[in-house]
């Protein structure tokens, strides 16, 4: 059997950690309707923030189908986990694929 290293076993102080989070949530104007899979990431997220990692997460919204399209943006996801976090939470703008 494989022995798997947790998230708690490896130190992340300083070092850049890509998370791929589930944070294609339920969006109707602009305002998430159900935040649970954002909520359920936020242990993740805190405690990489609170050992002083620079924490990369990447998602999708939606199938955008290559190109740019406002109804699939993750803005309000940025926005809200801004205000779980108590911190900004910048937003790549050229990143579809």
């Amino acid at each position: 059997m494989l022995n798997k290293k947790s998230i708690t076993d490896i130190d992340v102080a300083g070092k850049k950690v890509l998370v791929r989070c589930d944070f294609n949530v339920p969006v109707k104007d602009g305002v998430i309707t159900d935040d649970n899979r954002i909520v359920g990431a936020l242990p993740t997220i805190r405690y990489l923030v609170d050992h002083n990692a620079r924490v990369i997460l990447c998602s999708h919204l939606g199938r955008p189908k290559g190109t740019f399209n406002l109804k699939y943006t993750l803005a309000p996801v940025a926005e809200k986990l801004g205000e779980y976090l108590g911190k900004k939470v910048e937003l790549a703008s050229d990143v579809i694929g």
